[in-house]
């Protein structure tokens, strides 16, 4: 991130309705300098920017964040959630079933929310939140070599999980 980046993100946290401190900065940026990261991440990435942080820190600020709609929380089954930068455009996810890694997909057809369902119970549906689950390149037996090592979790905030 830029330093001219950094008057946006201050600028965006106060349109969001939230106090602009340096912990917040760093964690939006790194955020968004990740991909799909894990909480322990997060607060890595944080404090390789500013110093020293605590878990509790991260946590309210990426509950305050999420809410404000300035990040985005994902749950995939059977993994610890992870936050991305990329809100507001109803996108889907691709999650790894052997390393837990975890990739962008655009909206299935059409324009959010994407998919409609087959009866919609009377909801007003505004957002379709799909996952497709397989292996990841790395992961597949037919194209990785067999020294290769899935991605390090520490690196990509992801977790290995086994969860079909």
């Amino acid at each position: 991130m830029t330093a001219t980046e950094t008057p946006n993100i201050t600028a965006e946290l106060r349109d969001a309705g939230l106090r602009v401190t340096a912990a917040r900065v760093a964690l939006l940026q790194t955020v968004r300098a990740g991909n799909h990261l894990g909480v322990d991440a997060i607060a890595a990435g944080v404090r390789r920017r500013v110093g020293h942080i605590s878990l509790q820190a991260v946590y309210e600020a990426l509950h305050a964040m999420t809410a404000a709609g300035l990040v985005r929380r994902i749950e995939p089954a059977g993994s610890p959630a992870r936050f991305e930068g990329r809100t507001g455009d109803n996108h889907h996810h691709l999650v790894c079933r052997s390393c837990g890694a975890v990739a962008d997909v655009d909206c299935a057809v059409g324009h959010p929310p994407c998919l409609d369902p087959v009866d919609d119970a009377g909801f007003h549906v505004d957002e379709a939140d799909v996952t497709f689950w397989g292996l990841c390149p790395r992961c597949r037996p037919d194209a990785a070599p067999p020294d290769a090592a899935p991605p390090d979790a520490a690196t990509t905030g992801t977790t290995t999980t086994n969860g079909r």
